[in-house]
């Protein structure tokens, strides 16, 4: 059966610059969310978002713009702004797990209360004509929350509804429920796309076999910790290409270029890459090894060094 790959965003993570690079040495995506448009309560379009969605930075993406919000007045407000750069779709974060996030009623933290749910939809549906689709976790507490929700949801046109297979206060811990997740497709009458421990080919397959009924499946983290990983699973193969960590490096020497003619200073541009080194070592044949010499590596000059010493090893 045909199926659809989708990039879940990954806020500090996904930005235009990683999508552009992604797409470009590795593919497999046909649809990229970019990170979430959080407002604060201001209603005013942040530069880095503004970058973000830009369509001069968005050329050769299909790309579709997210907002985290509990307020109808700041949703209508993003939907307009994304509007206005020629973009047809919004989609809704309810899915972030982040305390920072859900302890203001936003992200996963929302997903017990319908009826504000209800009322920003309604708002949204009547006050604009922005296609809107849903991203979740199951609840915050337990996953009934959202079996609570999707009644609610029923009565709106919504593209369709991403579940990531896991409740917010497990952050990013301890596995996917699998069965709760059946529980949602007869529930709803709307498009369930599947999210969720997305980290190898033999795993997508038990996941396609599961639920025959989906079509659309979202990768996060596994697509950062193994950015081949959709590639091969478009092309069913769990065999790299030959040359996998030549293309590897082009790969990270793009995106750390780009990232430190942006970020200013050793220290930002070493923490940046430090966090895409926590997913990318998971793909490397000694993670923990890997991790510490990135983490060791003091200036630009020794992370250089270190990255060419870890992939020469595993070119050996």
């Amino acid at each position: 059966m045909a199926f659809t790959l989708l990039s879940s965003p990954l806020q500090g993570f996904t930005d235009f610059r990683f999508r552009n690079a992604f797409h470009h040495y590795f593919g497999g995506i046909d649809t990229f969310y970019a990170p979430y448009i959080r407002l604060n309560g201001t209603l005013k379009i942040k530069q880095s978002y503004q970058l973000d969605l830009a369509p001069e930075n968005n050329a050769t993406l299909e790309v579709i713009p997210q907002v985290i919000t509990n307020d109808a007045e700041e949703f209508l407000f993003v939907a307009k702004y994304v509007q206005s750069l020629g973009y047809k779709e919004l989609n809704w974060n309810l899915g972030c797990p982040y305390p920072m996030v859900t302890k203001s009623g936003m992200g996963s933290g929302l997903i017990c209360n319908p009826s504000r749910i209800d009322a920003i939809l309604h708002r949204a549906h009547n006050e604009t004509d922005i296609v809107v689709s849903m991203k979740m976790r199951m609840g915050y507490e337990h996953a009934q929350e959202i079996l609570e929700t999707l009644p609610i949801l029923d009565q709106y046109p919504l593209k369709n509804v991403a579940i990531h297979a896991g409740i917010g206060k497990q952050l990013y811990k301890g596995p996917v429920d699998l069965t709760a997740f059946e529980k949602c497709i007869a529930s709803t009458k709307h498009k369930l796309y599947y999210n969720g421990d997305i980290t190898s080919v033999p795993g997508f397959k038990i996941l396609q076999d599961r639920f025959p009924s989906i079509d659309h499946f979202m990768i996060g983290r596994g697509l950062i910790a193994d950015p081949f990983l959709p590639s091969m699973i478009k092309n069913n193969t769990t065999e790299y290409p030959d040359n996998r960590w030549d293309i590897f490096k082009a790969f990270h020497d793009t995106i750390y270029a780009q990232y430190d003619a942006y970020l200013s200073g050793p220290t930002p541009i070493k923490m940046k890459m430090l966090g895409f080194w926590e997913f990318f070592a998971q793909s490397f044949s000694n993670p923990q090894k890997t991790y510490k010499a990135i983490k060791k590596a003091g200036n630009p000059h020794k992370y250089q060094q270190a990255v060419a010493a870890i992939l020469n090893n595993e070119r050996k």
